[in-house]
């Protein structure tokens, strides 16, 4: 049973993931080695409580009971718990390296889990330690809010461990849906085109980011691919992208859009810079 979490990287995706856990109940471990980003992390926890108690949402002495199950750490040695989610950079040596870590930090029994948007899972399974406990949890940004949860298993993962986790996302308040490793999984492999079509659109002239955006959100979407970008990130989005266009063999229909290569380049990522395809107030 998992009655302990720890989340490793502490930007937009694991503060959100640990505010989820800790509206819950479960004691969070949110670790990340740069103090800064602590920082950042406590501040975007304690906006995200005021607004919940702007909203009625919750009670002052439920927000506080949130905030006593947060530990803030930057020190890796702390993330021993029933499962670590972990939330950093989307590259795979990187992951690779962290989840060694990890697994020889833990118990045998401890859970691993990757909230990776589109690496595979069985590659980051290769050479750690007790690679059937490795899966894929594949939160949306917020995660604090966003119903669905992508439980990635591989053919190594073990069966058990899938369902402690689904088990897991229920008692989050979430949706899981179990999905196979492949490229993309469910979410971004489907969604890939709304944003790829769109930029497309753009670039031949056939139509404005804001005409693209507000048909869309009159379709019944609640965000336009545009708007939708800026929320999740310039940079985050370009590299599902690529790793999509890569491991499709360069099929034409994943290939990342020169529009937002050139927005990456410009440090234009979207809200969390101030600017994307829109701007917006820090």
């Amino acid at each position: 049973m998992i009655n302990t979490i720890a989340v490793v990287g502490a930007g937009t995706m694991g503060s959100g993931i640990a505010l989820a856990a800790a509206l819950k109940n479960y004691p969070v471990v949110l670790c990340d080695i740069n103090e800064a980003v602590l920082i950042q992390a406590t501040q975007s926890i304690e906006k995200n409580l005021a607004f919940l108690l702007s909203k009625q949402k919750i009670t002052p002495e439920a927000a506080q009971e949130v905030r006593s199950c947060i530990r803030y750490s930057a020190v890796i040695a702390d993330c021993k718990a029933d499962i670590v989610i972990e939330a950093v950079v989307e590259k795979l040596e990187v992951k690779t390296a962290i989840f060694k870590e990890l697994a020889a930090l833990n118990s045998p029994d401890c859970i691993l889990a990757s909230n990776t948007s589109s690496l595979s899972i069985t590659a980051i399974q290769q050479n750690i330690q007790g690679p059937q406990r490795v899966l894929g949890m594949h939160f949306f940004n917020p995660a604090q809010v966003m119903k669905l949860v992508e439980v990635i298993k591989t053919d190594v993962t073990d069966s058990n461990v899938a369902d402690e986790v689904m088990e897991l996302c229920k008692k989050l308040d979430k949706t899981p849906v179990l999905c196979k490793d492949a490229p993309g999984f469910i979410v971004n492999r489907v969604a890939r085109h709304f944003y790829l079509e769109g930029m497309k659109m753009v670039e031949e002239g056939v139509a404005t980011k804001e005409q693209v955006d507000e048909a869309i959100e009159n379709a019944g979407f609640k965000m336009g691919p545009f708007k939708l970008m800026d929320l999740i990130g310039m940079d985050v989005n370009l590299a599902v992208s690529t790793s999509l266009y890569e491991a499709f063999n360069k099929a034409i229909r994943f290939k990342p859009s020169a529009l937002q290569i050139e927005k990456v380049n410009k440090g234009e990522l979207g809200r969390k810079s101030g600017k994307g395809f829109y701007e917006y107030q820090h």
